[in-house]
């Protein structure tokens, strides 16, 4: 089976996003734009879709107009590996955007992402049962997830 692509339905923004996207995450790339031709219902040499990379994920977001919007109810994880670069990360995605409970956020494309520690399973986890409710519930209070906090209440550090 070939990878699965995500594939980001936006209104008429998508060049756009793929250039927030790109200056977001170091470690992307922008790929084929597919442009409207001549006849096409869209202006000619507007952008259709547009495809990236982030890391190994591939993407491609598509002007679709304003049918469709996108909801929480998908969203991408971000596994960050220190405080810092969740900091960065959430601070880049963030601008223009909304943010949400527990490492959630919407961007300024209407995309969720959680912007979380790449170890959030052991965090919340904790040493212990007692550990982990008390992982659990600091997590619940958090916005921006803080690892030293998730450590602290877990009984890990």
């Amino acid at each position: 089976m070939k990878k699965i692509q995500p594939f980001l339905w936006l209104n008429d923004n998508a060049e756009e996003a793929v250039d927030f996207y790109l200056s977001v995450f170091p470690n992307s790339k922008r790929g084929a734009v597919l442009r409207a031709p001549e006849g096409a219902m869209q202006p000619p040499g507007s952008v259709i879709t547009a495809a990236f990379s982030i890391g190994e994920a591939d993407f491609v977001a598509m002007n679709g107009g304003p049918h469709f919007q996108t909801t929480p109810a998908i969203s991408f994880v971000v596994p960050c590996e220190s405080q810092e670069e969740i900091d960065t990360t959430w601070a880049k995605l963030l601008d223009g955007g909304k943010a949400m409970q527990c490492g959630w956020l919407t961007d300024r494309f209407g995309v969720s992402w959680q912007i979380v520690p790449h170890n959030i399973a052991q965090l919340i986890q904790g040493r212990d049962a007692e550990g982990s409710k008390r992982a659990l519930a600091a997590m619940m209070q958090m916005i921006k997830l803080d690892i030293d906090t998730l450590k602290k209440a877990g009984g890990l550090a």
